[in-house]
């Protein structure tokens, strides 16, 4: 009887051990596509509005604040906000959530005959 009981119990735990990688696996695949993948989707998006900030542009800080930048290093930015031309912050880049380009052409119904 005993080695019925002991037959029985091996061929659980070798049964159990599938179910288990495949429960691994299931999460290990839902990981990648709910946390992993769009985190680095937002990553390539934010670095690459980051790579194309010139001067003139409006942007958006993490504080709220908006402003103007005038002059970009390789990581700071120095950001004027406001009509007080003394208000003149240096920031880190990663400090800048959303980036308005700034007008390159004026409209063309401001133009005089």
């Amino acid at each position: 009887m005993s080695i019925l009981l002991t037959a029985s119990e091996s061929a659980s735990a070798g049964s159990m051990i599938p179910l288990i990688l495949m429960y691994v696996v299931v999460f290990g695949v839902f990981f990648y596509f709910v946390l992993y993948r769009p985190q680095k989707k937002e990553q390539k998006k934010t670095s690459a509005m980051l790579s194309t900030l010139e001067i003139g542009d409006c942007v958006l800080t993490t504080s709220g604040f908006y402003g103007i930048i005038i002059d970009i290093t390789d990581d700071t930015v120095i950001v004027e906000f406001g009509n007080n031309k003394n208000c003149r912050i240096p920031m880190q880049k990663s400090a800048i959530v959303q980036v308005e380009k700034a007008d390159t052409e004026a409209p063309a119904d401001t133009k005089k005959k």
